[in-house]
């Protein structure tokens, strides 16, 4: 459910796009601010009070993922990152920076609206969990205090990394979390980059959610990026 008034930051250098986008957001409720530049948004953010950062990764001052990192290291705002950059690696670099989702442009209002409720979804599913010792996604039930997992009332056998696995996802739900963030998370830094370890720990977690592995609805793959949970 929305909240009342929640505010949006929109930092955009493309008129035609930045007014696409706050007409978008006035007309589903949302109260927005724009900002045209880095600094301008950087500025923004400090000196008000914001719910949800849209941003444009070409802004003229400097580049959108420096944005990302300077943010990122005072704010757990959630970032929807909105950019004609469509590589993979490009994705997968502002998620890592600390980015919570992507949007490639160009994007209908249907699919910003969409996207940027998940964002606020998960914002405050992790703020009400840090205070919650169990959490369930549709019959998916884990126990933070007990390491135990249900589906269906029932419940799985699982490995610690397993749990491990599981936990971090549902700590982020409906959050894209890259290939690298999972392996530095589950593994620790100085595991490396080789992903065959999560691959297999994936498919073994699958194949007890999943009703059918192949076809996943609580765990999705988001290709060449990472892993998504799947919220309600």
């Amino acid at each position: 459910m929305q909240k009342p008034n929640e505010q949006i930051l929109v930092v955009e250098d493309d008129a035609q796009i930045r007014n696409f986008v706050c007409f978008a957001l006035k007309q589903n409720g949302f109260a927005y601010t724009p900002a045209s530049t880095a600094q301008d948004a950087l500025t923004q953010l400090v000196t008000g009070q914001f719910d949800l950062m849209l941003l444009d990764l070409g802004l003229p001052d400097f580049d959108g993922m420096e944005v990302i990192a300077k943010v990122r290291s005072w704010s757990e705002i959630p970032i929807l990152v909105i950019s004609a950059r469509d590589q993979d690696t490009e994705k997968a670099a502002a998620l890592d920076a600390g980015a919570d989702d992507y949007l490639t442009k160009p994007f209908s209002a249907t699919e910003l609206m969409a996207r940027i409720r998940v964002s606020l979804r998960h914002l405050y599913q992790a703020g009400f969990m840090k205070m919650q010792s169990s959490a369930c996604v549709r019959g998916l039930k884990i126990d933070f205090d007990k390491h135990l997992v249900y589906l269906d009332e029932h419940e799985l056998h699982i490995t610690p990394m397993e749990y491990s696995l599981l936990a971090l996802f549902f700590h982020n739900i409906g959050k894209v979390l890259t290939t690298k963030s999972i392996i530095r998370n589950i593994y620790g830094s100085g595991y490396g980059t080789d992903t065959q370890a999560l691959r297999a720990l994936m498919a073994g977690l699958r194949r007890k959610i999943e009703a059918n592995p192949a076809v996943p609805k609580y765990i999705l793959t988001e290709i060449g990026v990472g892993y998504r949970l799947v919220g309600e």
